[in-house]
């Protein structure tokens, strides 16, 4: 069966999508909110689902058939105004706007560079970077919220595919008068710090990263302080609270407490983290999140994305 449905009407449900409210979404396009309404009754006619649930008081929500049809129609439309651009001999840069979910402890080390390297080839584009843990980016990816995300590759369920970016080891970080920093030692075994205090970063599923990586050595760390905050840790293990295991090497060990921590290197085979950028599985990406991509390996390969420890492993495949 023909579908027949009009690119009107799919811009008109990306909007209300956006929004998650009729009358907010009308104001954004400049049309009626009667003209929304109908469009949307329309596409769900056509499809034979509904594509939003009616909220008493609070607006609208996607149902998972508009999650789909949201995470798919995005290709689709962008492909719709290159054609139109075409006709017109028109440019073919690319414009519009592109949210990349961002993984909140790669934000610091990740989003300036991108930002400021994509911008320069982009500039019509206007990148936005949406941050939260693993958990949350996965469900935004869901939602249609943003149409990639740059995250650690934990706890990434099957519904999404992903591109590797960068393998990253982890390391420990320890006071600037610990007894292993006054050594001037430049890496050491987890075990020899097993018995101490560790401050963790407590975030869904980095935490069972950080954790089994003593089970694989077959210890039970003493756990002191837990936090959500990449630089709390920090700042925790600066005042000599303890010490932490993290992944993204920061060569100054400047903290935003005034101290100073120390990264050591670990000899222990641990597995690294991985830096993927992940898609929900079967969406047609963008050019504009190709892109991107694009942007992600250059830098990747050439060791600018971050202050990763030399012993860091960077690919692009």
């Amino acid at each position: 069966m023909r579908p027949e449905f009009t690119l009107v009407q799919l811009r008109y449900f990306a909007a209300v999508a956006r929004r998650e409210h009729m009358t907010a979404a009308a104001a954004e396009l400049n049309v009626t909110q009667s003209t929304l309404s109908s469009a949307i009754a329309q596409l769900e006619r056509e499809f034979g689902v509904p594509l939003f649930e009616r909220l008493p008081r609070r607006g609208l929500r996607l149902t998972p058939a508009g999650h789909t049809l949201l995470a798919r129609s995005a290709a689709f439309l962008e492909e719709a105004e290159l054609i139109s651009r075409s006709v017109r001999e028109e440019t073919e840069q690319l414009t519009g706007e592109l949210v990349v979910g961002m993984y909140s402890p790669l934000a610091p080390f990740r989003a300036p560079v991108l930002l400021q390297h994509f911008e320069r080839l982009h500039p019509h584009v206007n990148l936005v970077f949406l941050e939260g843990d693993q958990g949350s980016l996965q469900q935004a990816l869901l939602d249609g919220h943003c149409e990639l995300a740059l995250m650690y590759d934990l706890g990434v369920g099957e519904r999404f595919s992903r591109r590797l970016i960068e393998q990253i080891p982890p390391h420990a970080i320890v006071p600037a008068d610990h007894p292993i920093a006054r050594s001037r030692r430049r890496e050491i075994s987890l075990l020899e710090l097993a018995e101490e205090p560790l401050i963790l970063l407590n975030l869904p599923h980095t935490r069972e990263y950080y954790l089994g990586l003593f089970k694989q050595l077959g210890v039970t760390p003493r756990v002191r302080h837990v936090s959500l905050g990449y630089e709390t840790v920090r700042s925790f293990v600066a005042l000599g609270h303890g010490y932490s295991l993290l992944n993204h090497w920061v060569g100054h060990g400047m903290t935003y407490a005034g101290d100073h921590v120390v990264p050591i290197r670990l000899t222990d085979p641990l597995p690294p983290t991985e830096a993927s950028l992940v898609r929900l599985r079967g969406a047609r990406p963008t050019r504009r999140s190709l892109a991107f991509e694009e942007v992600c390996l250059a830098l990747a390969g050439r060791g600018e994305a971050s202050e990763a420890s030399p012993d860091a492993t960077r690919t692009g495949a």
